[in-house]
């Protein structure tokens, strides 16, 4: 299915400024354009554009601009006049320096919600050191957490860290900083640090530690690999699947779907039986291939869904039924998210392959 470019969602007519970066501000910002809003990316001179693989880049019209040059910063400062939101990822002062910072912008525009994303914040002992998501993750509690019993912390991808605890919160942080402004004239600063959302996200296992509920050993609590019944396993043709059967009564519906051994009906949270109860299911899962055990329990209550490779997950019955991924200008990607009822989202396009002039976006935003 393909989109045309046309803008549509619940953010149509809010006007972004994104200054070109990479990784949690350009998700952020594609997250935006997909609910409607335009998206306007300054580029720096040099910059490549037109990749249509760029896919956190889709929706957006780029416009280039030597941001060390007086008169361009100008024209982007008139820009700006006409802009809802702001969004930069640069190390913190480098705003500043460029005569673009938050006093420089609300000069022009004080209605304007300035959108910052880092990876340590703007204030801090590391706030001007470089990082990575994997940096960020590993002060908040996350990375430590996550990893087989025994052995070292696994980075799991860059979605902790750069895509949940940083576009996320950035987005969450912009909409509420919009909300307050339409009300109170004044705009602020969002200072999202992908280290305090990555925090934030342990909300849940900082509870659970506080109760005595969770131990800081990988492997051995409930949704961290340590449970027989939450948790993957490998099939007859070398493939996985996932079993999530938490409550008592998806794990007796499992078992009888299964054939699990009826001793182990009620070794569910019998620590003495574990291993027993893991070998049990590690001998189940091994004698039919991944389709088979898909055709015997998947959409039951069991909870049960079959590792997909990213190549396959489009395929996948459920996600062709829910539009989960979409073609633009031929290319198969991930579809807007979340869905609304009225106010459709859709991709505005793929990443840009030409940029206009400040004073052309200047002139596109004074007729709209």
């Amino acid at each position: 299915m393909s989109h045309a470019c046309t803008t549509s969602g619940p953010l149509r007519g809010l006007r972004v400024v994104e200054f070109s970066g990479i990784g949690p501000g350009p998700f952020a910002c594609m997250m935006l354009s997909d609910m409607g809003a335009d998206v306007l990316t300054i580029e720096r001179p040099g910059g490549k554009l037109g990749d249509p693989h760029n896919f956190t880049g889709r929706g957006r019209t780029v416009v280039v601009a030597d941001l060390k040059d007086p008169k361009a910063r100008n024209e982007v400062l008139g820009l700006l006049e006409g802009a809802d939101i702001l969004v930069e990822g640069f190390r913190p002062g480098v705003m500043e320096r460029l005569g673009l910072g938050p006093d420089a912008v609300a000069g022009c525009n004080p209605r304007l919600v300035y959108g910052r994303m880092t990876g340590w914040g703007q204030e801090g002992p590391l706030a001007h050191a470089a990082g990575h998501d994997l940096n960020y993750i590993a002060i908040s509690g996350a990375l430590h957490a996550i990893g087989p019993a025994g052995g070292a912390p696994v980075p799991p991808l860059n979605l902790v860290g750069d895509y949940g605890g940083g576009s996320l919160y950035l987005v969450v942080g912009i909409l509420a900083a919009l909300h307050e402004s339409r009300q109170s004239g004044i705009g602020q600063v969002v200072d999202a640090a992908i280290s305090d959302g990555a925090a934030s996200l342990m909300t849940l296992f900082a509870g659970l530690l506080a109760q005595g509920r969770f131990v800081e050993r990988r492997g051995e609590n409930t949704l961290d690999g340590g449970a027989p019944y939450y948790g993957v396993y490998e099939t007859k043709d070398r493939e996985y699947v996932s079993l999530g059967a938490i409550e008592p009564q998806f794990f007796h519906e499992f078992c009888k779907r299964a054939e699990v051994a009826s001793s182990l009906w009620t070794a569910q949270n019998d620590k003495t039986r574990c291993a027993e109860l893991r070998a049990e299911l590690s001998r189940i899962f091994a004698s039919k291939t991944q389709a088979e055990w898909c055709d015997l329990l998947e959409g039951t209550d069991v909870c049960f869904a079959p590792v997909l490779s990213l190549s396959k997950a489009p395929e996948h019955r459920h996600n062709v039924a829910r539009q989960a991924f979409v073609e633009v200008s031929g290319v198969s990607q991930p579809a807007p998210a979340p869905k609304f009822s009225r106010t459709h989202s859709r991709v505005q396009g793929p990443a840009p392959k030409t940029a206009i002039s400040l004073s052309e976006a200047k002139a596109r935003w004074l007729r709209a």
